[in-house]
């Protein structure tokens, strides 16, 4: 296949790491087309740097013209275009597999874990640029200081990617370097028990050449099951370590979670030879990226409203987030509105979710219907589970349920003016949080 002036079709390119791919290829000057079944501000955003996209259903015209078609891990195998394509004898790969070529092409630094991926990314990517080493970004996340965009395209030999265990996709990566946050239960519906994500993360680390570097988490108890027989260079990092309190005096994001991101980025930085000042001076002007404690101002009742956006879905994730809000405002009521992110994890992390509701830090919250995804959902868990029974089972007065279309008129009834309410999901909750931060809405509700 030539190199140069490809024509490169991508299908569900809407999403987070599909789009960022595309865009990769568009700053190296090939032809990008594209297919979604639904149109964003992603997809909006790729029509002005370039590629020609379709919206809705297709009947695989585009894919069968391309010398290469990526899909998402989300594209089903009896999708029109993808058979298409397989049958004209086109190339097919899925994202993990076109992005794990391009680690094999570059110094790839790997963020993984079960949390903190998006904000430990933009940490070491803002610290690299800071440091005139020049990266290439992809982020599961949309970044001011990238335009609003999840890709950065660079010209030095260093890619930094987030690479998600889903599917066990970072499987297809070849880092240099990984960095490893946090390993905790989830996505059980594919990998089933906690013992067989361990075992996959084990053989990930295992990717790295001799001359790797594994950037590792010291206070994490699943981690240490990988590094304990480490035979490779490790660089630890720990909350205990000294340059944990002068990170909690210079960081603007809140939370323990999020100090713990910065050392992350502040040993990786380190195995490069970043000075220290440096890393410092980038992590103090990082603001947060988008749905990451997303923090916004409205008017209500001619009084300040706080609107926090995050993208939060797993119960650790949740418990950290509403702690610092709670750290971050101590005499303020605050509200969470959350919505359960898919049937299965409701179903197999239940219990973990009846416990962080019951001790939240916060005053009220208001649990709304499982955002349902498409095409990973089991019908028998499905009558299993549903948010009525969760709150049920939290037995607190201050948790309510609430559907979707009933929770603005709620919040017009309830709010006095001054609260903080968190908006919380992975599904399409945050388009509450649009809905309330729009200019329209920053006059009197």
């Amino acid at each position: 296949m030539a190199t140069e002036n490809l024509k490169i079709h991508f299908i569900g390119i809407g999403g987070i790491g599909v789009s960022a791919l595309a865009q990769y290829y568009l700053a190296k000057g090939h032809k990008v087309s594209g297919s979604d079944l639904v149109g964003s501000e992603i997809t909006e955003a790729l029509k002005k740097k370039g590629a020609k996209i379709r919206i809705g259903k297709s009947v695989g015209t585009w894919s069968k013209c391309a010398d290469l078609v990526v899909y998402s891990p989300a594209v089903r195998e009896d999708n029109v275009e993808l058979k298409a394509a397989k049958k004209a004898g086109i190339k097919c790969l899925s994202y993990p597999q076109a992005l794990g070529e391009l680690t094999k092409k570059h110094y790839t630094i790997a963020v993984s874990g079960t949390h903190g991926k998006s904000t430990t990314t933009a940490m070491v990517a803002l610290i690299l640029i800071k440091a005139g080493l020049d990266p290439t970004v992809i982020i599961g996340t949309k970044l001011k200081e990238f335009g609003d965009s999840n890709f950065r395209m660079g010209k030095s030999e260093y890619l930094v990617i987030e690479a998600d265990e889903h599917f066990a996709s970072f499987l297809n990566y070849w880092p240099r370097m990984i960095v490893l946050t946090n390993i905790e239960a989830d996505h059980l519906d594919y990998y089933k028990k906690l013992e067989n994500i361990i075992k996959t993360f084990k053989k990930y680390v295992g990717h790295l050449p001799k001359d790797g570097v594994l950037i590792a988490n010291r206070d994490d108890k699943n981690i240490k099951q990988i590094t304990k027989n480490w035979k490779q260079e490790i660089k630890y990092y720990s909350l205990k370590q000294a340059e944990a309190k002068k990170i909690r005096n210079i960081l603007k994001i809140p939370g323990e979670h999020n100090v713990c991101n910065a050392l992350a980025a502040l040993a990786a930085a380190r195995v490069l030879k970043v000075p220290d000042s440096i890393s410092f001076r980038a992590l103090s002007g990082y603001r947060g990226a988008w749905r990451r404690f997303e923090i916004s101002k409205i008017t209500w009742n001619k009084k300040p409203i706080t609107i926090v956006s995050d993208y939060g879905h797993h119960p650790t994730k949740v418990r950290v987030t509403l702690l610092a809000a709670r750290e971050k405002w101590p005499q303020k009521k605050i509200c969470c509105v959350y919505q359960p992110h898919q049937y299965q994890r409701t179903y197999y992390l239940f219990r973990d979710f009846v416990k962080v509701f019951k001790s939240a830090a916060v005053d009220e919250i208001i649990i709304t219907d499982i955002f349902d995804v498409a095409g990973r959902e089991e019908k028998a868990i499905k009558q299993k589970v549903n948010s009525e029974k969760l709150v049920r089972a939290v037995k607190k007065d201050s948790v309510i349920y609430l559907p979707k279309a009933g929770i603005m008129d709620y919040l017009k009834k309830n709010l006095k003016g001054g609260e903080v309410v968190i908006i919380m999901g992975a599904g399409d909750i945050y388009n509450l949080a649009a809905s309330l931060t729009e200019k329209k809405n920053k006059k009197k509700i």
